[in-house]
């Protein structure tokens, strides 16, 4: 059990969640006894695959706008409840239109984009000054062809050369994975992760889709209409759309300062007979353990030109699409890092 920034991390299966007056009581199979929580304390429950929550828990979380999230034991995202709907139907109205309106459409994955390449070579060009020769110019190199990406990004006139752009910028980062977190596996592997880094990187992205689900629900936009992912049933695209811009700085910066510091390790880690690489019990509470962590860290916002911790900045982009969204600002602007 972990809480950290009102929300209620359970990873143990067998444990069970029920309601206790105004707290959540929580029986688990590794700390004997009856343990509560008060529900003032928490805004969501994330728990995973094999962890009870029981019928009246669950309507008060509902009642209450509080969410829950479910998770495989891989982490892998199953499904999420947030109650009751919040926000006007008028912004909703503002975000089908621009959805239907190519160039606005084009605008905002450009500017997704944008945020998610400015940051990987932030990223990369911080872990270059630590290394040495051939390494320290490979990282240079990539942090270069980020920044000539970003020119024909700008020029980019359709979604398939955005997303074409993003993805050859992707894979030249994750190529390089060796010399971020030297011995590590070069290259993304997912669905499932086939080696320790891989599985670390899924699951941090798994918690960042729960904190910016919760945020785009929080400010009232639909979480299935996004602009550069597809619009499919069942998939949050605009979750994944504010994600492109977090991912670098709040989960693979996360990563590899973990597994370069040996906070980390294969231990942490076990394999099924697949191939498929998950955590452990105790190397996923360690994990959840140092994000909660991560999330307290303060970051410059260059919009609002102050500092704010990490677990704001979701929350803080999506209040900026929806008042671009609403015509309020011309533009959207990503996060990102100084």
């Amino acid at each position: 059990m972990t809480e950290a920034l009102r929300t209620l991390f359970i990873s143990t299966p067998g444990t069970s969640l029920g309601l206790d007056g105004d707290a959540v009581r929580i029986t688990s199979p590794d700390r004997p006894g009856r343990h509560l929580q008060p529900l003032v304390r928490l805004d969501h429950l994330v728990v995973n695959k094999g962890v009870h929550v029981s019928e009246d828990l669950f309507h008060r979380c509902s009642e209450d706008g509080r969410s829950v999230t479910w998770l495989s034991q891989n982490g892998k995202l199953l499904t999420r409840t947030s109650g009751r709907q919040t926000g006007g139907a008028r912004l909703r109205i503002e975000q089908v239109r621009a959805y239907d309106d190519p160039a606005r459409r084009l605008a905002l994955a450009r500017a997704f984009v944008a945020g998610k390449l400015h940051n990987y070579r932030q990223l990369v060009l911080r872990i270059a000054r630590d290394r040495q020769g051939g390494d320290r110019e490979l990282l240079r190199d990539i942090a270069a062809d980020h920044a000539a990406t970003l020119p024909r990004l700008r020029e980019a006139d359709d979604l398939d050369t955005i997303r074409g752009l993003e993805g050859s910028a992707a894979r030249r980062y994750f190529q390089a994975m060796g010399v971020l977190i030297p011995g590590a596996n070069p290259g993304r592997t997912r669905r499932p992760p086939t080696d320790p880094v891989n599985c670390a990187l899924s699951f941090g992205y798994t918690m960042l889709e729960v904190a910016t689900r919760g945020a785009v629900d929080e400010v009232g936009l639909d979480p299935f209409i996004g602009y550069l992912h597809d619009v499919r049933p069942g998939k949050a695209s605009l979750s994944l759309d504010l994600m492109e811009e977090f991912r670098t700085m709040l989960v693979d910066r996360l990563v590899i300062t973990l597994f370069n510091k040996k906070q980390l390790s294969e231990r942490d880690m076990e394999t099924l007979p697949g191939g498929e690489v998950r955590f452990t019990e105790e190397g996923r509470k360690a994990f959840l353990s140092h994000w909660s962590t991560a999330r307290d860290r303060m970051w410059h916002h260059p919009v609002l030109d102050r500092e704010v911790p990490a677990s704001t900045l979701p929350l803080l982009q999506a209040r900026l699409l929806a008042r671009h969204l609403r015509g309020d600002t011309p533009t959207y602007t990503p996060w990102s890092a100084g």
